[in-house]
């Protein structure tokens, strides 16, 4: 009978601000995590992502390469980044080339089970829950639904 290759989750290679909390499991790995940062269990953070400061990661969440969060954020449970958009058809793999970059600014929520597509979002954006960010934010605001649209200013 064959035998699987087990991989350990893990936090490895990873720039640690002060006084960062992180609950075990947890797979954290090359990227950067600012002072007074929360990232709960469950959650994965893939290299070259950069956390700012004061930011809350709840348990669930995935945080693919390519993304940067800003100071003062809230990423809920079960949130999804995605660096592919599939532009060809199919998953584009190990063809980095491919991928996209997303950018969350400074004071933004984002509720649980949201997907955030490669995008930008301004700062002071709050996300609703499992909405879906087809497209850069650039206003200020409240932001809900499949595709997010604005709802209203805060």
């Amino acid at each position: 009978m064959a035998q699987p290759i087990l991989l350990k989750t893990g936090i490895r290679q990873v720039v640690f601000g002060d006084n960062v909390k992180v609950v075990e499991p947890a797979n954290l790995y090359e990227c950067t995590i600012g002072d007074n940062c929360f990232i709960g269990p469950f959650t994965e953070i893939q290299k070259g992502v950069e956390v700012g400061a004061n930011t809350k990661i709840q348990s669930h969440t995935f945080i693919c390469e390519l993304v940067s969060i800003g100071n003062h954020c809230f990423i809920g449970h079960g949130v999804m980044f995605i660096n592919d958009l599939f532009q060809s058809g199919a998953p584009a793999g190990g063809d980095q080339s491919k991928w996209k970059a997303t950018k969350i600014g400074n004071h933004v929520s984002i509720g649980s089970n949201a997907t955030i597509l490669p995008v930008s979002i301004c700062d002071h954006v709050l996300i609703g829950a499992g909405a879906v960010v087809t497209n850069d934010i650039d206003k200020p605001g409240i932001y809900a639904g499949n595709p997010a649209r604005f709802l209203r200013a805060i």
